[in-house]
């Protein structure tokens, strides 16, 4: 049996950024080719576990709170990482402090699918600077922001990456599918 991967699968700016400085991601909002889903609905399957950071989980009780449903499927255990209660629990959403390490090990040890990295920055930079993260999948959006929130929070550190794939679409969206080297 494979160990579950912890795979990032985010969208970015070209220049690099997964939201505007203050969380916005209207620039996400464009028309797709028809009949595509960048391969969302086949990446999906093949997981059974979403991570999010508080942040990120901040702005589904934000999209809640503005009338709009954040699907919620029974089949896939969401944790939200946070060092304080949130105001607000939305349902199918379970807290942890666990240090980062005692949390995968026991993840890891669960039969199960692989396990989502939704975001944000500061929380993919955590499990990476854990040794926690195996693979990206970034879809770079044709589109510059100018500034904004960085696929990886700031903080000195070189992380070697092995290129398993890229694809192009015909929108000008760019997948590129890394392994992170240890």
């Amino acid at each position: 049996m494979s160990k579950r991967k912890i795979i990032v699968h985010i969208a970015t700016s070209a220049d690099g950024f997964i939201a505007r400085k203050d969380g916005a991601v209207d620039w996400l909002d464009r028309p797709m080719p028809k009949g595509e889903d960048y391969g969302m609905a086949a990446f999906y399957k093949s997981i059974d576990t979403i991570i999010y950071g508080r942040k990120t989980y901040e702005v589904a009780v934000k999209f809640v709170e503005q009338g709009l449903e954040i699907p919620t499927d029974k089949r896939v255990r969401n944790y939200v990482f946070s060092r304080r209660a949130p105001k607000k629990i939305l349902p199918g959403f379970e807290f942890t402090e666990e240090p980062i390490r005692k949390f995968v090990k026991r993840l890891r040890a669960q039969k199960g699918k692989d396990v989502w990295m939704m975001g944000g920055g500061e929380i993919i930079a955590s499990f990476l600077d854990a040794g926690e993260i195996d693979e990206f999948n970034i879809h770079v959006i044709p589109t510059f922001i100018g500034e904004g929130i960085p696929l990886i929070a700031p903080k000195h550190r070189t992380v070697p990456l092995k290129l398993l794939s890229t694809k192009k679409y015909s929108d000008g969206v760019v997948k590129l599918h890394y392994a992170v080297l240890t």
